[in-house]
């Protein structure tokens, strides 16, 4: 065939003679079979070149010629070519205009033509049928690769390709597919919606449609690996599988250099980002977000300079961000939140002209924030942190912890940008004062700073931000009052809580509030400033309680110095007209005056929800009897902790849609009024410690929404109602300390939601109920007539028992037969008189030996009173003031009731500082330190740091005969108790790893964040604690360097504790971090066996009893399973798990150049972090 096009091709400089010999060539490849060729314009340049061969050979004149000898073309004569008319040719369609003799030669008879031609009609009647069999084999080829993606398709509810079937006529015509003229296929677009989505697997026989320039399927379910041989389509330039659940790794090579959009983003690749996607040069958009892509972001990257948008968010990427991205000055959105990214933000960033969104939360950035980034004069959005995660609409911070540790403030060029709409950056330990200039701020909408160390004023600059709708400052330090010009009623969110702030709550002026701006539906900004909105505002109801899903709006001024009192709420009336439910928050000030109605006033405009809480202040009176009918909208109020007194108006009962009543610790007397019952959706009802007399309301059943009842400390009297035990969805009930008497009903056990139950110190009688696990002995003391309570809260249910039975460790103990109670509990005067003796004899004996033993390791003789100074020196607000009385108050005096613990550097005592509010106080042996002056530096270099990791210093004492350091107080134990414990129930994988993560990211803070840096030198699970959600933090950080060596817990002359200690730390005294290294390496075997540092079971393995050679052991002989605690192996990844155990063992080698840094093992841990919830 292509033999016979050139000798074709060569007619138009050639002899006619050669015709024969074509005519043959032809009659010889027309008994072959034709091979098929593609539909491509060569086609048809030949078929238009034949064309014009045909018109030239019908033009030309006949010439005889020798057989053999090369043919002669007459020469025309210029003059008479001018002299002839022109001839007419018809022409092809779609083929360029042939070119035209001026003066063709005179006609011939067709017979004449006809030997010449003959050849040339018979190649193009070929070349055209060769065409149409092209094309039909290439549309037949397309269309057995669609219905291969089809066939891998396994699930299509919605339909989405019932109509590709063979027998359709065009599959240029399914739905999803767009052909070009010549029918190939150029696009494959099938986005998914709820109810229309492709479930199955993603064929590589999409491969075989090489037209393609188009391949969408965003949101499916689409699984299993994602095809290389997609990389080979030259010609596509968007490809967009993101939200579905492909897997793989992107390939070293790319092919396919026409892209211009790739979205892979929300799969499960894995790999690292090969350095080919800087060879793409079309690229304009790239987003891998959501993936579990590691290793560092490679700096060819920044030969894309058309690149426009850069998401890498959610993945598992390490090191530095590339200064190479500078060089992409068309970017306009740099997202790569949720990673592992350290060092700092490059200031190379603010080289970016048309840098619009750039979000660097969720990593380990540290460093000050570039004041450069103010030269990108188009940036809208800046995050620089971001702590709030959500989950089902609730605050979920448990899957990616990582938070960005900066040094310094909010550089004053950040503040001027003309465009900033969002700036976004809590708990990034931010400190100093607020740039006092921000007239460039017209653009802006949210500020949310809070959770920092900043101080100063609010600056009023803020007065010029017209736009301003979101503002957090909340857990700061600042100072003075806030501006009555703020536009503080036209903000959805106005939170300065947690600081230091004095003065009234200001009567804001009134104004209108601006129209909102009409912007673009796509406009990126506004994703973000939707989406941190609702993030905000789901973390609020979450951690307030407020028990309000649909509220979009709050103003909390809580916890501060406020004074006066409160005449009007400061909401604007079109606002509340316009959103959801609205709260105000002005708990924990000093707030004086009377409860006012106008605190109720603007109540009416608003139709979906009003919350007001004023606890914990000095207001008196009483509550406003009007108050049904001032606010039918409330849902919740809360008046707590105040001076409150006289009677509980009856028209409460008129609050339809009240949710949670509050109006504990007061002096509020008379009646529960009867209209309580009234209150269907109520489901918090706390009216304890007040001057409550009367009887509990026999109808209170009527609360069908009540979970939590708190009676307590009342003047209550009559029975307990049995119509409780109908309240079905009802938690906590708490009845103690008043007068009630008769019998607890029984009828209470079957309150299957029953958790927290306390009837103590009434005049109750008869018997405990058995079958409730919330009803136990220390539940039920001080009524004296009660009948004798065994310990059933001891007892643990067995499967012989309906689960409520008992378990084989007290076979002792039986519940007590009811039927029989007379036999078996009816003792005498004498017997009692004995008992009571006996126990109280031996309860005095262990109160004296205890009382001794406290005296002499957690008591100090010294006296608590000081002579010196009485200052406490607060770093961290904890809501409540927090003086030397207190702290001694609150802890007896330092009673050994209150003692919970004694380590190396001194004893911890539990304190109430105030109700609700617990503090941990570690009370230090005067004379530990050579200074007041070194003391005080070293603290407060203490007090500065924050991670969510450490254990929050939150003040100190410093006196001639008493020290003290103040802590937050952490619930859950420490991890020693956890892992002793951890035999009675199970614990995942996810939580231990999480617990150890937890912990290398604290000692990773202090070793390569702080500065000075820090060094630990007594890491164990003693100073590790958890709070009830398990978060791990580490304690006593700094005390060994604080308070020197001489007294700490160890027996080995250095700061540390046998089995912990680092062997070059023991032997030569000199420490380093790698010292810690090797005790977070003993720590973590702990935890993932059930083996302690020293066991004389690890004896044979040598290193004495230690337990790291016996881990040693079991690696090197295969054997690691035998290592983990009962069940974890069965449950967990076998290959993390001994990756896990690997690590510890690195961290305990003798060579200190081969134990890694903290730094390394965070690094490592999270490439082992188990696999996270998926989110669509």
């Amino acid at each position: 065939m292509i033999k016979m096009i050139i000798k074709v091709l060569a007619l138009s400089n050639q002899n006619p003679a050669v015709t024969s010999e074509v005519q043959r060539d032809c009659v010889t490849d027309s008994n072959q079979s034709l091979p098929s060729l593609p539909t491509t314009p060569t086609v048809v340049v030949l078929l238009c070149g034949c064309a014009q061969l045909v018109r030239l050979h019908m033009l030309r004149p006949s010439t005889p010629s020798k057989p053999h000898a090369q043919a002669q073309l007459p020469v025309a004569k210029p003059h008479r070519h001018r002299r002839r008319r022109r001839h007419r040719v018809p022409s092809l369609p779609n083929c360029p205009t042939p070119m035209r003799r001026r003066h063709p030669p005179p006609s011939l008879p067709m017979a004449a033509h006809l030997p010449q031609t003959l050849p040339t009609l018979l190649l193009l009647l070929l070349l055209t049928t060769a065409a149409q069999a092209s094309a039909a084999a290439a549309a037949d080829s397309e269309r057995e690769a669609l219905l291969s993606f089809k066939a891998a398709v396994t699930s299509d509810p919605g339909g989405l390709l019932r109509a590709w079937t063979p027998t359709s006529p065009s599959h240029c015509r399914w739905p999803g597919i767009t052909c070009s003229p010549a029918g190939s296929v150029t696009s494959l677009t099938l986005p998914a919606t709820p109810t229309h989505h492709l479930s199955g697997a993603l064929s590589p026989s999409l491969a075989a449609l090489r037209r393609l320039r188009v391949l969408a399927l965003p949101s499916h379910a689409l699984a299993g690996a994602l095809p290389p041989a997609i990389w080979t389509l030259r010609r596509l330039h968007t490809l967009d599988l993101s939200g579905n659940r492909l897997r793989g790794e992107i390939p070293r090579t790319l092919p396919c250099a026409a892209l211009r959009t790739l979205s892979l983003a929300h799969n499960a690749l894995t790999g690292s980002l090969p350095a080919a996607l800087g060879s793409l040069p079309a690229l304009r958009r790239l987003s891998l977000a959501a993936n579990r892509l590691g290793g560092a972001i490679p700096d060819a990257l920044g030969a894309l300079r058309g690149l426009r948008l850069l998401d890498l968010s959610g993945n598992l990427l390490v090191g530095g961000i590339p200064r190479s991205l500078a060089n992409c000055t068309n970017l306009q959105s740099l997202v790569l939140s949720s990673n592992l990214l350290d060092d700092v933000i490059p200031p190379e960033i603010g080289r970016l002209p048309n840098l619009r969104a750039l979000d660097v939360s969720r990593n380990s950035l540290s460093g000050p924030i570039p004041p450069e980034l103010g030269d990108c004069a188009q940036l809208s959005v800046l995050v620089l942190s971001n702590p709030y995660i959500l989950a089902d609409g609730r605050l979920n911070d448990g899957d990616v912890e990582d938070f960005n540790y900066f040094q310094g403030g909010i550089p004053a060029p950040i503040a001027a940008l003309p465009k900033l709409r969002v700036l976004w950056a809590p708990r990034a330990t931010l400190e100093g004062e607020l740039p006092a200039n921000w007239t460039s701020c017209q653009s802006l909408e949210m500020v949310n700073l809070g959770e920092n160390l900043l101080s100063g004023g609010i600056p009023r600059g803020l007065l010029d931000c017209g736009h301003l709708k979101f503002l957090n400052l909340s857990s700061n330090k600042f100072t003075g009052s806030v501006d009555p010009s703020l536009p503080v009623p036209c903000m959805d969110v106005f939170d300065v809580s947690g600081n230091r702030l004095s003065g009234s709550i200001p009567a804001f002026l009134s104004r209108g509030c601006p129209s909102p701006r009409l912007l673009p539906f796509d406009d990126l900004v506004s994703e973000y400033t939707s989406f941190f909105a609702y993030q905000a505002i789901a973390g609020f109801v979450s951690s307030s309680g407020v028990m309000a899903t649909d509220l979009t709006s709050y103003h909390s001024f809580a916890r501060n110095n406020f004074t006066g009192t409160v005449a009007s709420l400061p909401i604007a009336a079109e606002k509340l007209g316009m959103q959801g439910a609205y709260a105000f928050l002005a708990d924990g000030n000093d707030l004086a005056g009377e409860l006012q109605p106008g605190l109720f006033d603007k109540c009416s405009n608003s139709s979906r929800g009003f919350i007001v809480d004023v606890s914990n202040n000095l207001i008196t009176g009483g509550i406003p009897a009007e108050i049904g009918l001032l606010c039918r909208s409330l849902v919740v109020l809360g008046v707590a902790g105040n001076r409150l007194s006289g009677l509980i108006p009856a028209s409460i009962g008129q609050l339809d849609y009240l949710i949670r009543l509050d109006l504990s610790r007061n002096q509020l007397g008379g009646e529960i009024p009867a209209s309580v019952k009234k209150l269907p959706h109520l489901e918090l009802l706390s009216l304890s410690h007040n001057l409550l007399n009367g009887t509990i309301p026999d109808d209170i059943n009527q609360l069908h929404s009540l979970k939590v009842l708190d009676l307590s400390s009342n003047l209550l009297a009559g029975e307990i109602p049995r119509a409780l035990a109908d309240l079905a969805n009802l938690t906590d009930l708490f009845l103690d300390n008043n007068k009630l008497t008769g019998e607890i009903p029984a009828e209470l056990a079957n309150v299957a939601s029953l958790t927290k139950f306390n009837v103590s110190f009434n005049n109750l009688s008869g018997p405990v109920p058995t079958n409730s696990s919330a009803v136990g002995c220390d539940s039920v003391i001080g009524n004296p007539l009660l009948q004798s309570c065994h310990m059933y809260t001891l007892m643990v249910p067995s499967a012989g028992q309906q689960g409520r039975g008992l378990n084989s460790n007290d076979n002792d103990t039986a519940p007590v037969d009811t039927q029989n109670q007379g036999d078996s509990s009816s003792f005498n005067a004498i017997e009692i008189a004995s008992i009571t003796s006996a126990t109280a004899i031996v309860a005095v004996l262990l109160a004296l030996i205890v009382l001794f033993i406290y005296t002499r390791k957690c008591v100090p003789c010294m006296s608590a009173r000081s002579s010196g100074r009485r200052e406490v020196i607060i770093f961290q607000e904890i809501g409540v003031p927090i003086t030397y009385e207190t702290v001694v108050r609150a802890t007896g005096t330092f009673n050994a009731s209150n003692c919970i613990g004694s380590g190396g550097f001194g004893a911890t005592y539990k304190a109430e500082i105030s109700p609700g509010v617990l503090v941990a106080i570690k009370r230090l042996s005067v004379g530990r330190f050579q200074g007041a002056q070194q003391f005080h530096a070293e603290i407060k270099t203490l007090g500065r740091l924050r991670h969510p990791n450490l254990v929050t210093l939150v003040g100190y004492h410093l006196g001639e005969s008493e020290m003290f350091l103040i802590y937050n107080y952490l619930p859950g134990g420490n991890l020693e108790r956890f892992i002793q414990e951890r035999s009675k129930r199970p614990v995942g994988w996810k939580r231990l790893h999480k617990i150890a993560l937890d912990i290398a990211k604290a000692l990773a803070y202090l070793h390569d964040t702080c500065v000075p840096r820090i060094l630990h030198r007594d890491v164990k699970p003693n100073n590790i604690l958890l709070d009830t959600n398990h978060n791990a933090y580490l304690s006593d950080f700094g005390l060994a360097r604080l308070l020197g060596n001489s007294e700490t817990h160890a027996t080995t002359g250095v700061a540390g504790t046998f089995g912990y200690v680092a062997p070059e730390y023991a032997m030569t005294c000199r420490v380093s971090d790698k010292a810690d290294v090797y005790s977070y390496g003993v720590v973590l075997m702990e935890l993932i066996s059930d083996k302690k540092a020293l066991d004389p079971s690890f004896s044979p393995y040598g290193n004495g009893f230690n337990i790291v050679a016996w881990a040693c052991m079991l690696l090197r002989q295969g054997r690691g399973r035998e290592f983990f605690v009962d069940g974890l192996w069965d449950v967990g990844p076998h290959d993390d798990l001994i990756e896990v155990l690997h690590l510890a063992v690195m961290c305990t080698v003798e060579s200190l150049s081969v134990r890694p840094t903290m730094k390394q093992v965070v690094q490592r841990l999270k490439q082992l972090q188990p696999p996270i919830r998926e989110h669509r």
